[in-house]
């Protein structure tokens, strides 16, 4: 099961900065709304063509949505937290609490969807995770950050290697509020290390996100630095795996120590997990197949939606008008794919995929235009929005209360 998301809006975050990101709201929010297009492209769209091939599509955005929404969960965390100028003391302290309370509101969401099935993962259990484990590193500077993450990246792929074949696992289920009421135990390994998402190699997109989302990007150099990194890394780590695998013979070491025929282990190559991948030896951590989770695949990620991030980035200097209507659907992509899934597991115009497709995008887009319009924030952003002010107004009026004031 394969599947892609976000969490909650970055729009209010301008007001509670001081700051005023226009521009870079539209942008990102547009980046969001163009992560959700890949996410319903690769549920909706054939994966391979009649002959057996992988699709444009498949090749092009497998994976690409769902880290895309990643690293911007991190920009939203940034944001919410002051931009440029991290919030200090109390404020701070507030907006971590508010945090926590957004987490569980996500992940709680995640957890009933599951209840309807759809035909794809759902990540909002493990984004709601992600936030909760990044509020500790919200005062981190950004190259400590941008450190945090790459470590992460590296070792977290190391960790779910070792430790895959003792964990437990929902065979490929998303966890539910039973799961998490009788076996919690399950719900935190999969969250953490054999789900769809797992958590510990995932954070790393979060922590480069938050790192991304202290830097000035409104300013046209970061959003050229941000695309050429990107695309640099992506393409140093494809050529870095593909040497590994070919002349120094990854491959045949593949071959050699998994019971698998050389036609299996291309197709997991191509397709990714189920299987899980396998710990038969370190060489598989040097694939780069969507979905693994792989150092390779994560840093090629990475780089893929860093680059992305700072071509949108440019593209909201240049062509503001083109990106409203990406810009529309990302300002509320949770309520979005939450009816994404729903309509998914109806199974309705499943026989029809492009047409699927096109009455997807064109009904949200429609939606999120009208609805943001007349009303402002998508539905479900605006509930998590009122709980998540209510918990930070709460708490920074009990810390001002505590405070000794000063006699003059």
């Amino acid at each position: 099961m394969r599947g892609a998301t976000r969490g909650a809006p970055a729009l209010a975050s301008a007001a509670s900065a001081g700051q005023k990101p226009k521009r870079r709201l539209i942008a990102v929010d547009a980046t969001r709304g163009l992560a959700l297009v890949f996410m319903v492209g690769i549920h909706v769209l054939p994966s391979w063509t009649q002959n057996g091939d992988p699709t444009f599509v498949w090749s092009a955005f497998s994976g690409v949505g769902a880290t895309l929404f990643a690293l911007l969960a991190g920009v939203t965390l940034a944001f919410l937290t002051g931009g440029r100028r991290p919030l200090r003391g109390h404020a701070m302290t507030a907006a971590k609490a508010s945090l926590a309370v957004r987490a569980a509101l996500i992940a709680v969401l995640g957890l009933l969807l599951a209840y309807a099935d759809p035909p794809a993962a759902i990540i909002l259990v493990y984004y709601g995770a992600m936030f909760l484990l990044a509020i500790p590193l919200l005062r981190l500077s950004f190259r400590t950050l941008m450190a945090v993450g790459v470590g992460i990246a590296v070792l977290g792929p190391v960790m779910i290697h070792l430790t895959q074949n003792s964990l437990p696992t929902l065979d490929g289920y998303d966890p539910t509020l039973t799961t998490l009421v009788t076996d919690p135990i399950t719900l935190l390994s999969v969250v953490l290390f054999t789900g769809s998402f797992p958590v510990i190699p995932w954070l790393a997109y979060v922590c480069v996100g938050m790192a991304i989302g202290r830097l000035d990007l409104q300013a046209r150099s970061t959003a050229v630095r941000l695309f050429i990194t990107g695309a640099t890394v992506a393409v140093v780590v494809w050529l870095s795996s593909a040497l590994l695998q070919g002349p120094l013979g990854g491959r045949g070491q593949l071959l050699a120590a998994t019971p698998w025929s050389a036609v299996e282990i291309e197709d997991f190559l191509t397709w990714g997990p189920p299987p899980d991948l396998p710990s038969t030896t370190w060489w598989w951590l040097t694939v780069l197949a969507p979905y693994t989770s792989t150092p390779f695949e994560v840093l090629h990620s990475l780089g893929i939606a860093t680059a992305v991030l700072g071509a949108m980035l440019l593209l909201g200097r240049w062509a503001a008008r083109v990106v409203q209507p990406l810009a529309a659907i990302g300002s509320m992509t949770l309520t979005l794919y939450c009816a994404h899934l729903l309509m998914l597991a109806t199974g309705f115009l499943a026989e029809a995929p492009w047409v699927s497709f096109i009455v997807q995008m064109l009904a949200a887009t429609g939606f999120a235009v009208a609805w943001r319009h007349f009303q402002g924030p998508g539905p479900l952003e605006h509930g998590i929005s009122l709980a998540t002010k209510t918990v930070r107004d709460r708490v920074s009026n009990r810390l001002e209360e505590r405070t000794p004031r000063s006699r003059h």
